[in-house]
């Protein structure tokens, strides 16, 4: 299982929270393998990097040699996650829930060992307890506890409804970690309240309470709001090698030290050497290409990455595109903004007819690809390379 404090340096990389404060040394120095839970919901079939920061967390546990739960949260998917939300999530049905798991399980092997990794669904217990038992879960927490979370506090405060199946969504969770017995459970920051609600439950039903662990939540694309797939600025880990090449090579060069640390599996001693080797002046692409490389690698393979790189070259080499991109931010228009907007907001063009002009003469490319509709609108969330004849480029955030 290694020393304690090769674990501890490992396992505390890239965490935001860790409690009780000092847990992780106390659970580690229990001397036996952890039982470490970390619950997905399958509300859509595919997963993106950001689920992944929580599923390397995971592969660092089970490398030591604890007890991986991959928990496929088929029974709270009914409900509906309202963490962070504003509005009640629709719930999905059986089929959309069944269909979303079946897709998890096959994706997950591409970080975890699938011979050491236990996967549970939360149906398993759920769907055996009755309404006296659920009745009786729900009576170990109050309504006021409820409110204390942000995204309820704010809704209430808000006047905006809250369906009472939502207040099942944390007892439920919580519940979990009493059916596995879990000594660690890991989420991301906007899990917490609900992570939580799993340590009381424990002690609730007179177990050992639960380390919380959370993770950041990896921003997207656009570098401002987490990486989700209804804000389009994700990366699936099912996406093609070059799409998922050229996403990652999309990335500010300052971002990308945010995905070195949170989805590389490079020891932090030689992330901090790359970081040293851009300040004494070596290209922040070529450091990314490694980075690059390195994830389309892990969910591909190796000549599937090097293939991608040799294509992300050539498709700019004809455009002579620069070491260093202008970067821009622009604000979207009720999600969405015109393509000739884009490009003038850039400072690619100086007007729109311009733009309408170097349209037609196929002068205009986003992320090499040729633009032949005028008409086309971004969508806020992205972040791509625009280009205007031969010399002109910027990468632009749409928010």
């Amino acid at each position: 299982m290694g020393n304690s404090k090769e674990q501890l340096q490992e396992l505390l990389r890239g965490c935001d929270e860790v409690l009780p404060q000092g847990g992780l040394q106390e659970k580690l120095a229990l001397g036996r393998p952890l039982i470490v839970k970390a619950g997905f919901d399958p509300t859509a079939p595919d997963l993106h990097l950001g689920h992944t920061v929580l599923i390397n967390k995971m592969r660092q546990f089970q490398e030591f040699g604890h007890d991986v739960v991959f928990l496929i949260g088929d029974f709270t998917g009914m409900i509906g996650d309202p963490s962070g939300k504003n509005a009640t999530r629709p719930p999905l049905s059986r089929d959309e829930i069944a269909d979303n798991a079946r897709t998890y399980e096959a994706q997950i092997f591409k970080i975890l060992d699938a011979d050491r990794t236990r996967v549970e669904f939360n149906s398993s217990w759920m769907s055996d307890m009755d309404a006296a038992g659920l009745i009786r879960l729900a009576a170990q927490h109050t309504v006021a506890r409820m409110l204390e979370r942000d995204d309820f506090n704010k809704r209430y405060a808000g006047g905006q409804p809250i369906a009472i199946h939502e207040f099942l969504y944390p007892l439920v969770q919580g519940y979990d970690s009493v059916a596995l017995k879990a000594d660690v459970e890991l989420g991301g920051t906007d899990q917490k309240f609900n992570l939580l609600v799993g340590r009381q439950l424990q002690q609730t039903y007179q177990q050992a309470p639960q380390l919380v662990m959370t993770t950041p939540l990896l921003e997207g694309l656009d570098g401002v709001q987490k990486m989700s797939k209804s804000l389009q600025n994700y990366i699936g880990i099912t996406d093609a090698p070059q799409e998922m090449f050229g996403k990652l090579m999309s990335v500010s060069d300052e971002l990308m030290w945010r995905y070195f640390e949170l989805l590389s599996f490079r020891p932090l001693s030689n992330i901090e050497a790359l970081q040293q080797e851009v300040v004494d002046g070596r290209n922040p692409r070529d450091v990314k290409f490694e980075l690059a490389r390195e994830l389309v690698a892990r969910f591909h393979n190796a000549a599937e990455a090097e293939h991608a790189q040799d294509e992300f070259v050539a498709r700019f080499r004809s455009g002579a595109m620069p070491e260093n991109i202008d970067e821009v931010t622009l604000e979207s228009v009720e999600g969405v903004l015109g393509i000739a907007h884009v490009l003038r907001g850039a400072g690619l063009v100086a007007s729109n007819s311009e733009a309408f002009r170097m349209i037609k003469q196929g002068a205009v490319r986003i992320d090499g690809e040729r633009v032949e509709d005028r008409a086309a609108e971004i969508a806020a969330g992205s972040s791509h390379v625009y280009q205007v004849g031969k010399r002109k480029f910027a990468r632009v955030h749409i928010h």
